[in-house]
């Protein structure tokens, strides 16, 4: 048997979470330190250089698949299909049209065209699409219906398309997820300045949590940081109930998706850890139950409507994982650091010892808490940047 065709991939992740990417690629046998360049011997892994948002590297298709079902902090996978030098736009019309679009497109398929130019003598991002659509209508017999992609909003985007120019060197690839990673279906119901799965995912790795031990989340609004460490603990694929846009290609293989959703990897075993979140705000944990519910894991999480000062952990320490108020998130024109004052009272009279990674855009603010956290992780949310601390309890 003809060794799998191995493709050029980049894994999108918000800026900041490249190394928890990073280690869940590894984890999962996606990710290899050697052979840069994969042969037949390396089909399965995905040998990879780490950029700002994003994992290059290298994979069959079955790893793409394997990809967009398993990783928690990643927002899209890309797969690079053609990459060819061109200075002049009748060689990209000619050169796109030789790439092989029918494995990834069906005639008439609304596309949403993404193009980045630097260095190049093609400088036009808007000739530089055009180019490429006719070269799509040359080799598939008529020309797409471009559309505008609306990434928040649409559970049915376009085919987006990744056209990028760089010293003159054209590198034309696919997205294969459609609507963006975060989007695992559970989460309907939202509560203030909600936080996207991916980072919530991000917060818990990089927390260090081990999965056993209690975790608390004070101010868990929609619950999305609870029911993302309850799917990590009971062995849950973020991706296992929504639809990935390669589904729709030509060259898609229900035979090997199939495979690929039986695969069954050494998990936790029962018992499983205990998870409280509480948040003072009865729509809140109204909203953080229906999502847990909807991600089938209601029964691993303890929800309760209560203020931060009146948390009731366990005496077995663990970790703190949360998202406090601070910037935009609250209008009321109140000084924030009596609040965060009396969070870090709080957490060093009833969670001594216990480990803590929290979201803040403020550094005063950290350090209004009195917990020795370090420098923190800068990372985005919601169009604001944040650090990610990390800390213990003294």
């Amino acid at each position: 048997m003809a060794n799998p065709e191995i493709y050029k991939s980049y894994i999108v992740c918000t800026p900041g979470l490249e190394p928890f990417t990073k280690g869940e690629l590894q984890k999962l046998g996606l990710f290899s330190e050697e052979n840069a360049r994969p042969s037949g011997k390396a089909a399965g892994k995905i040998p990879a250089a780490e950029e700002t948002g994003g994992i290059e590297g290298h994979g069959t298709l079955r790893d793409v698949y394997r990809a967009n079902l398993n990783l928690r902090t990643a927002t899209r996978i890309l797969v690079t299909i053609g990459q060819f030098p061109v200075q002049a736009f009748p060689a990209l019309r000619q050169k796109a049209s030789h790439l092989p679009w029918e494995q990834f497109l069906k005639p008439g398929q609304p596309i949403a065209l993404r193009v980045a130019c630097h260095r190049s003598r093609l400088y036009h991002s808007g000739a530089v699409a055009e180019y490429v659509t006719k070269a799509l209508a040359d080799r598939l017999g008529m020309e797409p219906p471009v559309q505008k992609l609306q990434e928040e909003d649409s559970s049915t985007p376009p085919q987006l398309i990744g056209v990028r120019i760089t010293d003159n060197i054209c590198a034309v690839s696919v997205d294969s997820s459609g609507t963006l990673l975060y989007r695992r279906g559970y989460r309907l119901a939202t509560a203030k300045a909600p936080i996207r799965e991916t980072l919530a995912a991000g917060m818990v790795l990089a927390s260090g949590w081990d999965r056993k031990s209690p975790l608390l989340d004070p101010f868990c609004g929609a619950g999305t940081i609870a029911i993302e460490a309850a799917m990590m603990a009971r062995g849950i694929k973020p991706g296992g109930a929504r639809h990935f846009v390669f589904m729709d290609w030509p060259n898609y293989s229900p035979e090997i998706w199939a495979e690929v959703l039986k695969e069954k990897r050494e998990g936790p075993r029962p018992p499983f850890p205990l998870i409280l979140a509480s948040d003072r705000d009865a729509g809140a944990i109204k909203a953080a139950e229906e999502n847990a519910r909807r991600a089938g894991i209601s029964d691993s999480i303890s929800f309760s409507r209560r203020s931060f000062s009146a948390v009731e952990p366990p005496a077995r320490q663990g970790w703190v994982i949360t998202n406090p108020p601070y910037g935009l998130r609250t209008r009321s024109g109140k000084d924030l650091r009596t609040l965060y004052r009396m969070f870090g009272q709080i957490l060093r009279e009833k969670c001594r010892g216990w480990k803590v990674a929290m979201l803040c855009d403020n550094p005063s603010l950290a350090r209004s808490t009195e917990i020795d956290f370090d420098a923190g992780i800068p990372v985005f949310h919601g169009g604001l940047k944040v650090r990610l601390y990390r800390g213990q309890i003294g």
